[in-house]
């Protein structure tokens, strides 16, 4: 390792420990961690919320949980991190790495990429749908699965064919959505609106469907083993 490398690391890491919070982790909010290499720590469930990430590392496998809204995280590492169900709103994303990171369930609504953010494709998609609109677009046989689209405008959108397997489409507008052959298991619907969506030779085993708007939605050939409907009644 090259010696001035790891003599700064070392003051930066001893600056660090000094100066936060006797708390942190888990109570990290607003905290200032810039260009800190955050890997060694234990920062499941951590509150981060408004905290300075700014160029720090939180790539590898052990990040799942945490509260990372409006956090700084412009240039940060966040390669191959575990970020299922993590809440990015409003975090800064700009020149951040997200390389193969786990974003299955994450909350990108409100976060601010820009075009230097390595994001997979998957993620890049997602957040395009729930930032800007996906109404009438053409997303047939795209891969949404574990996916967090809730609330996201798909009226008139083609899913056929899309894989949203285990995604959360909770509050979503699929009015008049084309949904043929799509995958839907475990999906959740929970009060989205269906009105004139065509489900048809859909697989929806286990689907959550409470509250949900199936008027003149058209579920010819669905599979729904297991099904919540919206009468809150389970499917045989």
């Amino acid at each position: 390792m090259n010696l001035k490398f790891f003599i700064l690391s070392l003051t930066l890491c001893l600056m660090w420990a000094a100066c936060r919070p006797a708390n942190c982790p888990p109570d990290c909010a607003g905290v200032d961690l810039s260009r800190i290499d955050l890997r060694r720590l234990d920062l499941a469930g951590a509150d981060l919320r408004g905290a300075n990430l700014a160029g720090a590392n939180l790539s590898g496998p052990f990040q799942a949980g945490l509260d990372l809204s409006g956090a700084d995280l412009t240039g940060a590492n966040l390669a191959g991190a575990d970020l299922s169900g993590v809440n990015l709103s409003q975090a800064i994303l700009y020149d951040a790495d997200l390389r193969q990171a786990n974003l299955s369930g994450a909350i990108l609504a409100g976060a601010q990429i820009n075009e230097a953010t390595r994001l997979d494709e998957k993620w890049r998609l997602v957040w395009e749908i729930v930032n800007e609109t996906a109404q009438g677009r053409d997303l047939s046989g795209v891969d949404l699965s574990g996916a967090n689209l809730w609330g996201g405008n798909l009226i008139e959108a083609d899913l056929s064919d899309a894989d949203l397997s285990w995604a959360n489409l909770s509050r979503a507008n699929l009015t008049r959505a084309n949904l043929s052959g799509a995958k839907l298991l475990w999906a959740d619907l929970r009060g989205a609106t269906l009105t004139g969506a065509i489900l048809t030779d859909v697989d929806a085993r286990g689907v959550w469907l409470s509250g949900a708007n199936l008027n003149e939605t058209h579920l010819e050939g669905v599979w729904l083993s297991g099904a919540i409907m919206p009468d809150g009644t389970r499917h045989q």
